[in-house]
């Protein structure tokens, strides 16, 4: 192989949402990496959805289109 063409390839620590971690190899370039969603929270996996609005997004548009909609 040809030196200094491939990315470092190196242990990361994964926490997941409920603060358990796990080892593992990526080329992730932080030294840990804490996710947002996960197996145990994600709406496939547990059937029951949850609604997440990390940027504000959300709450952007509600705001945006808050009076939209059909007259009376």
């Amino acid at each position: 192989m040809k030196k200094d063409i491939h990315p470092d390839y190196h242990d990361i620590t994964v926490v997941m949402t409920d603060g358990s971690e796990f080892v593992t190899r990526s080329t992730y370039k932080g030294e840990s990496l804490r996710l947002d969603i996960d197996p145990k929270s994600h709406p496939a996996w547990t059937g029951v959805h949850r609604l997440i609005d990390s940027g504000g997004q959300l709450a952007k548009f509600n705001k945006k289109f808050a009076g939209f909609g059909l007259k009376k």
